[in-house]
């Protein structure tokens, strides 16, 4: 049993050895020390919920929050940098320690998390030859200068001087990608470069473990079953140091389409304390999982490219909206029993919200937005998302772009494998079909005189994960084939849907009541009236098909119809007292009203293999 009374930040103050290993076991500052920790990440969670969280994990018995550092949100564009509002990590880190919590900082500069590409910005796509996660100029020189930013906010919340940084962790699961041997040394320089002073640590999946490792980094492992003899594995790459499981997975995450996974509280708890039984140090990826709120959802390619959820909820510790499930009350009940002392009293639980139903009573079709508010770039040939000339030269990271050109006559579309990664098509206003991954040709109508052909396309999120990571540019990626002829001189039209393009939107002319039928794409609206202070709600969006939401301005996230998520999590913070806007964008068949529901539904559930 462990005393840990004595290692809360605030009370101690003889910082020269940090944490270390010897015989097997973790110290800090000479005193024998597990790592009890949790992941949440500032960048999933309104600000105003950190602490609720925070103190949710210390409730539940940990003593270290984990998090990543999302580079595609600290440098949007490429030379700005943003550690504001709810990017700011270093209030983050401080109200940490303010509570009493450790931290092991995931800097990346990849992070996967089931995150767009893994948390790099896009921009990086705009060299072709780009090599991501290795020594190629391109990519080492963008490292630099984003580390040039973010290490002077980390390096003085370090342990040794006095912040709560008690290890950092060297890139993430390289094991599993492995492109570069001198990839690892490079990151681990950046950071010790930079003044990091604290335990590096690798972290990788079983198989990636012997390939990820780099010298003067503690090797830990990730998993969700304790095979036999898992543990004993880290044996054989580090001798006589501690085991540390750094992603302990509580539950999974959902792609569209598939169902929502749920993990057994029961099997979890069992295999973490089996874990704390053999001496280790644990961490619960996700404590709390949040919401990939706007386009930022990560996706698969495996056998076939499956894009993730809005919803992060993961099946973790702590619900979506921070609740507490069956695997919080567990979990406390045994790091209480290991730690031999009370555990702080959880907090209150917040009351949620059901407003019911909000009529959108004004639209305004896509076609009549473009001439006021877009300006369209023209090129001979069909340019990707990320190398459209926007955003000083940074291009478009996500979103939609349409494409428009003049055809002649009908025939065979073949998009020869080139929209990335859905297009909706239309011929002039007339809707013919969609062109995917698994449908790559159309058959247009014939029709007299020259005719607008558009391709309204969406980057759905980029591949997080695995060896696709250099091929995730968006929009249409190549020539587009009419009749076996490419097609030429477009029209491109940037639809990122950033605040400014939303508060513009908002005073065009040319909204109108909604007529009895309508199909998409177009943009709807309503109003939420809120008489007391306001509470978490959920968004339901039955009748509607498939778009993204907007309230007060702030982008609520993907819905679609083929599921499993059925709801979006809208948080208090967001809300106002008295009126609220609410702005769908629907890409095909509007319902006229969305629910407001006290209740989350993320969809049927199928338990983890």
């Amino acid at each position: 049993r462990f005393n840990w009374s004595e290692l809360i930040p605030l009370r101690l103050w003889g910082r020269t050895l940090g944490l270390q290993t010897e015989n097997s076991q973790f110290l800090l500052e000479g005193m024998p020390f597990r790592i009890f920790g949790g992941s949440m990440h500032y960048f999933r969670v309104p600000r105003e919920y950190w602490e609720d969280r925070m103190l949710k994990m210390k409730a539940c018995g940990l003593n270290t929050l984990t998090t990543y550092v999302p580079w595609n949100l600290h440098e949007q564009e490429r030379g700005k940098f943003d550690f504001s509002r709810n990017l700011d990590l270093e209030a983050f880190l401080s109200l940490a320690a303010k509570n009493g919590l450790w931290v092991i900082l995931r800097p990346g500069p990849y992070i996967c998390s089931e995150w767009d590409l893994g948390g790099l910005p896009s921009w990086l796509l705009q060299d072709p030859e780009m090599q991501l996660r290795t020594t190629y100029k391109g990519f080492t020189e963008a490292v630099d200068a984003y580390f040039d930013h973010l290490m002077p906010i980390v390096v003085p919340l370090q342990y040794k001087k006095g912040g709560p940084i008690i290890a950092v962790q060297v890139e993430n699961e390289y094991g599993s990608y492995a492109k570069d041997p001198n990839y690892m040394t490079y990151v681990k320089m950046a950071l010790l470069n930079r003044g990091i002073v604290e335990m590096l640590m690798t972290s990788d999946n079983k198989n990636g473990l012997s390939f990820g490792l780099v010298e003067g980094a503690l090797a830990t492992v990730n998993f969700q079953k304790l095979e036999p003899g898992l543990l004993k594995y880290l044996d054989t790459v580090q001798r006589d140091q501690p085991k540390m499981v750094m992603e302990y997975w509580t539950g999974w995450f959902d792609n569209w389409g598939g169902p929502h996974y749920v993990f057994d509280a029961d099997e979890m708890v069992n295999t973490v304390g089996s874990v704390l039984k053999l001496g280790a140090s644990i961490n619960l990826y996700m404590f709390h999982g949040g919401t990939n709120f706007g386009f930022m959802n990560g996706a698969l390619e495996a056998e076939e490219y499956k894009s993730d959820v809005t919803s992060y909820d993961y099946d973790a510790v702590l619900t979506e909206a921070g609740d507490y499930t069956s695997k919080f009350f567990k979990l406390r009940q045994l790091f209480s029993m290991v730690i031999g002392q009370p555990l702080p009293l959880p907090p209150m639980i917040e009351s949620k919200a059901s407003y019911g139903a909000i009529l959108l009573h004004q639209y305004i079709s896509l076609w009549d937005v473009l001439p006021s508010l877009l300006q369209p770039l023209r090129s001979e040939f069909p340019v990707n998302m990320e190398n459209l000339h926007l955003n000083d030269s940074s291009g478009q990271s996500y979103g939609y772009v349409l494409y428009e050109t003049v055809i002649f006559g009908g025939g065979q579309l073949h998009s020869r494998d080139h929209v990335r990664d859905r297009a909706q098509v239309f011929v002039n206003t007339m809707f013919v079909g969609e062109l995917d991954y698994n449908t790559v040709e159309l058959s247009l109508p014939d029709g007299q005189g020259f005719r607008q052909l558009r391709l309204l396309v969406e980057n759905r999120g980029r591949v997080n994960y695995g060896l696709a990571l250099n091929e995730q540019r968006k929009g249409l990626i190549g020539d587009v084939f009419l009749n076996k002829t490419p097609l030429r001189n477009f029209k491109i039209y940037s639809l990122e849907m950033k605040p400014g393009f939303m508060k513009s939107l908002r005073n065009a002319a040319g909204w109108s009541a909604v007529p009895d039928y309508f199909v998409g794409p177009a943009f709807f609206r309503g109003r939420l009236w809120i008489e007391h202070q306001p509470q978490d709600t959920f968004l339901k969006l039955q009748g509607w098909e498939k778009g993204v939401v907007f309230v007060n301005g702030q982008n609520l996230g993907r819905y679609w119809k083929i599921g499993p998520q059925e709801t979006l999590y809208l948080p208090a913070p967001w809300l106002w007292k008295g009126s609220n806007e609410i702005v769908i964008f629907e890409e095909r068949a509007a319902g006229r009203i969305i629910q407001s529901v006290d209740i989350p539904y993320l969809g049927r559930t199928q338990y983890v293999d």
